[in-house]
């Protein structure tokens, strides 16, 4: 049997949470669970969407998102990245840029010094309508980013791994992750607040989905639970392998902790056996309805 190249294998975890509305508690369920995460040898460590505030108010989150990049939020996750020597992926908090008066929703990567390297801000925005009479319109009160980002993750590998950033509702919209995985991405992040139900249907399924078409891992740290505002989340934080295979889940959706390790030999070897990111092809689309495809087929 052929050994692994250990040099291509490191350790990673989620942190899943159930973030409430007030920040000094989410802060300290996210340190004992990332410390937890750093003491079993994982080197990088994810957490939620919305994991510094769970909260529909909108007067609430601006009120707390002034605050985060020069207040508290962002300099105890700095500081404990640098104290546990630690990758520290934010998956989410909501930022107000100065001098605007909406929100966005940012993804903050942080090193084992505690500096923070690289950050993205969610593109698509959840606007929906569930069934049971839940609603919500997050372009209300946020602003869409406009740029995807892939970095060198700063870990004791050569080369380093590159990471894709995503969050929650971008997981439906495959270009982005196709886009992501032919600029170099090998790990793709996607962390969430999935609602219970269309996570119940749509997840796993979509997860898995998104790992086989880049061959990349996929990586979701999720809220779980019923929240303080009532929200409902659906957990099970996963980690799906090159393959599609998920090789590490939650059980449920309580606040807990999810390690695995990655070997990054496996992304190459996936896209060798289907290499579907090398195949694209231009093409148009004939609508043949009516009249319209009597013009085309001139």
């Amino acid at each position: 049997m052929t050994s692994r190249n250990t040099q291509q294998i490191f350790r990673v975890a989620l942190v899943q949470m159930c973030s409430g509305r007030t920040v000094a508690d989410n802060l300290q369920q996210a340190d004992l669970l990332i410390r937890e995460a750093a003491s079993s040898g994982a080197r990088y460590i994810q957490t939620p969407e919305n994991t510094a505030l769970m909260e529909t108010d909108p007067r609430l989150v601006l009120l707390e998102a002034q605050q985060f990049e020069t207040g508290s939020v962002l300099a105890s996750f700095r500081s404990l990245a640098r104290e546990l020597k630690i990758c520290l992926h934010i998956g989410s908090v909501a930022i107000k840029p100065a001098g605007r008066n909406r929100l966005l929703n940012r993804s903050c990567l942080i090193d084992p010094d505690g500096r923070l390297i690289a950050h993205y801000d969610k593109i698509h925005l959840f606007d929906v309508d569930l069934p049971g009479g839940e609603s919500y319109r997050e372009s209300d009160n946020f602003d869409a980013g406009t740029q995807a980002f892939i970095t060198p993750l700063p870990v004791a590998l050569d080369p380093a791994p590159k990471l894709g950033f995503t969050i929650c509702y971008d997981l439906r919209f495959p270009q982005l992750f196709r886009m992501l995985a032919k600029s170099g991405a090998q790990i793709i992040a996607v962390p969430a607040a999935f609602t219970r139900q269309t996570g119940e249907l749509h997840w796993k399924i979509l997860l898995r989905a998104r790992a086989i078409e880049t061959g990349c891992y996929i990586l979701a740290a999720a809220q779980g639970g019923k929240h303080e505002n009532g929200r409902e989340t659906w957990g099970h934080s996963l980690i799906a392998s090159p393959q599609g295979e998920v090789i590490a889940e939650a059980k449920g959706n309580d606040p807990q902790i999810l390690v695995a390790d990655l070997d990054l030999s496996l992304v190459d070897s996936a896209r060798a056996q289907i290499p579907a990111l090398n195949h694209d092809r231009p093409f148009e689309i004939i609508d043949m309805s009516s009249d319209h495809r009597m013009e085309t087929a001139k």
